[in-house]
This record gives C-alpha cells, sequence and structure tokens, in this order.
C-alpha cells in the first residue's frame, strides 16, 4: 500500500507563471507547472510521483489506444475571500471515479493517491489558484489500461495522473436545445452512469448535427422510445415546472450522478423549492409547457455549475423561455458560488481544505 509521505517530488526550477496573468484564462487550455503519475503493475499501485508537467512516451499498440478503457473526472479548487484555498466535494468525485473503473473492469485508485496525491499537487502549484470571482483551478484525474498489446481483454497495468488547470469565468451563454431522436447516449446495461471517455466521443456526432440546425447541444433520451429524458450534452438537467425542480432519476444506470447536480439538489431545498427524480418524458414537459407551469430549464455541471436554457425544439414543438426572468438558476448558482468562494458558511462539509 502506498503511503502520501511515500509520494516522490521533484519540482520545476523555475515556474511558468512567471509573466502570466490568471486573468479570464479559457477553460482547459493552460496547464500547471506540475502532474502526479502513478503506474498500476502486478496487481498494486507504485511509482508515485509528483513532477513536471510533461508529455507522455506510449507504445502505438497502448491498449487504451485500441480498446477504451480510459475514465476521468472533474473537480475544482477555489481560493476563499481570505486567499485560502479548498477543494470542492473531491470525496465524491473519488467515489464516482471508482464506480467508473469497476465498470470499466479497471483497478481502483486508492485514496492515499487519489486525495492525498491531490492534495499534495495542489499544494505545490497553489499559486495558480486564481483569486478572482468565478475563476477556479479545474482539477483533471484520469486513468488508462497501458498494456502494449493488442488484444480485446482488461489491461494488466494502468496509469493514474492527475493535471491541473487554472481557468477563468465560463461565461455560457443561455442554450438552445435540439432533444435528440436517432442517437443514444446511453442504454440500461451499459455505461452510462461512469464517466468513461468512450460516452463523450461517442456524443460528438449529435451534437455536431445539433449545431448545423443552430442548436448548442442536445437533450438525450432513452434508447428504446426515445422518449424519457436523460442528460442535456454533457450536463444534468433540471425543470422548474411550479415549485418543484424535476430532474431525470438516476435509477436506470444512463445518467451520471453529477456532484454539482447532488449540491444543486441540495441548496434548492434550502430555497424552499421541492426536488423531485424522476423518469420524465418529453411529453410530460410539453404539456407542461403548454400549461405555462415550465418556467425554467438548466443545467448543472462542474465547468459552468449552472447552465440555463433558452430553447428546447422537439420535432416541431420550440419552448422558449425567458432566461431574463428565470429566478431559479441565478439563485441557485450564486449560494453555490457563495459556499466555494467563503461567503457563506460550508455547513454541509463540502470543501476540503489544502
Amino acid at each position: 500500500m502506498v503511503a502520501a509521505a511515500d509520494i516522490k517530488i521533484t519540482k520545476v526550477e523555475t515556474s511558468k507563471l512567471r509573466g502570466m496573468t490568471l486573468e479570464n484564462l479559457p477553460f482547459g487550455r493552460y496547464f500547471t507547472d506540475h502532474m502526479l503519475e502513478a503506474d498500476y503493475e502486478d496487481g498494486e499501485w507504485k511509482n508515485v510521483e509528483i513532477k513536471p508537467y510533461q508529455p507522455l512516451l506510449m507504445e502505438p499498440s497502448l491498449a487504451a489506444l485500441h480498446y477504451g478503457q480510459a475514465i476521468f473526472e472533474g473537480i475544482k479548487a477555489y481560493k476563499d475571500v481570505d486567499g485560502n484555498a479548498s477543494i470542492f466535494r473531491p470525496y465524491d468525485n473519488f467515489k464516482r471515479f471508482n464506480l467508473s473503473a469497476e465498470r470499466m473492469c479497471m483497478p481502483t485508485v486508492p485514496e492515499e493517491i487519489f486525495i492525498e496525491g491531490m492534495r499534495k499537487l495542489i499544494a505545490i502549484d497553489k499559486n495558480w489558484i486564481p483569486s478572482l470571482p468565478e475563476h477556479s483551478l479545474y482539477i483533471r484525474p484520469f486513468m488508462f489500461s497501458s498494456d502494449p498489446v493488442i488484444g480485446v481483454k482488461p489491461s494488466d497495468t494502468y496509469k493514474f495522473i492527475i493535471i491541473l488547470s487554472p481557468t477563468g469565468p465560463y461565461y455560457a451563454a443561455p442554450m438552445k436545445i435540439y432533444v435528440e431522436e436517432i442517437y443514444t447516449r446511453a442504454a440500461p446495461g451499459g455505461v452510462g452512469f461512469s464517466k468513461n471517455a468512450g460516452n463523450y466521443g461517442g456524443s460528438m456526432l449529435a451534437t455536431a448535427m445539433a449545431k448545423k440546425q443552430g442548436y448548442d447541444q442536445v437533450l438525450w433520451t432513452d434508447a428504446f422510445e426515445h422518449k424519457y429524458l436523460q442528460e442535456v450534452g454533457t450536463m444534468n438537467v433540471f425543470f422548474i415546472i411550479g415549485n418543484k425542480a424535476i430532474t431525470p432519476s438516476l435509477e436506470d444506470g444512463t445518467i451520471l450522478a453529477g456532484v454539482t447536480r447532488d449540491s444543486a439538489m441540495v441548496v434548492l431545498k434550502e430555497m424552499g423549492i421541492e426536488v423531485v427524480e424522476t423518469k420524465i418524458t418529453i411529453d410530460e414537459l410539453i404539456d407542461a409547457h403548454k400549461a405555462g407551469l415550465l418556467t425554467e430549464v438548466f443545467g448543472t455541471g462542474t465547468a459552468a455549475v449552472i447552465s440555463m436554457i433558452k430553447e428546447l425544439k422537439y420535432k416541431d414543438y420550440v419552448m422558449h423561455f425567458d432566461t431574463d426572468k428565470s429566478a431559479v438558476a441565478p439563485e441557485l448558482k450564486s449560494r453555490l458560488n457563495a459556499i466555494r468562494d467563503g461567503k457563506t458558511a460550508d455547513i454541509h462539509g463540502w470543501l476540503l481544505k489544502i
């Protein structure tokens, strides 16, 4: 078993941060000075090291490139109003990462590497966390099969890595969403609940086709009848119908159990809004819209936190939403940001101090 104290640390001589501003950085384009890397060999994790961020040397026969054993997570670290750094709900991502690993027939990563390795890595690169509103440090843990063998079987070796990326405000304009009826993101018994690379690669064609029609993303429907709503793009989705916030149920295993989704449900209840997790059809949504009960639709995810939706199109029926009059989504985002920024007490224990 690898202990946190056993993590080898090699630091850069000169930081890339010199002469660089952390203001309004695009998402996922710049990376910090260091990365964490670990190898799974002979049934155990070894060679755990924090070292300068650098390219990887890979064999063309690398198993992950051919058979898709690759998973990841998305987490964020923030600085509060006093300059203290914290990671938002990393234990939830740690649990979900290992659920993804089990589903993809990969080894689980121990807490000593995932959580404590992450904490050590961020402590070294803490100066990369922007001290500006709506800014954060995006954390990307990922794992892939590393056998240099072509053969359809679980790999014997794996590589686990954490990289860090400072990012500015994710000013996503209210989105136009196309309800997908042909392509499928996930089906019961599949891998929809896991955060594996294939889920995202398989979503790109439908998204590209929606964009050709003037839409930003797709609202996925079930694989059998194409009527039960699942996720919007790569985010969980919420519908404000009357005084209820309705979000698709996770019970079929086709939807990712989003950490922001769970945080939103907790805060929505604190706002006095009833949260309902259930299977909901596009027909039920249209009926609520026609009755004037569907007032807001928004997505939740790590990148933008809350993304408002101004239009939904299903067949020839188009639903418009005046996001300037939205009350729930902006208040929800404000409350979540206040917790992360240290302006509101962290009564749920969501923040892990660095």
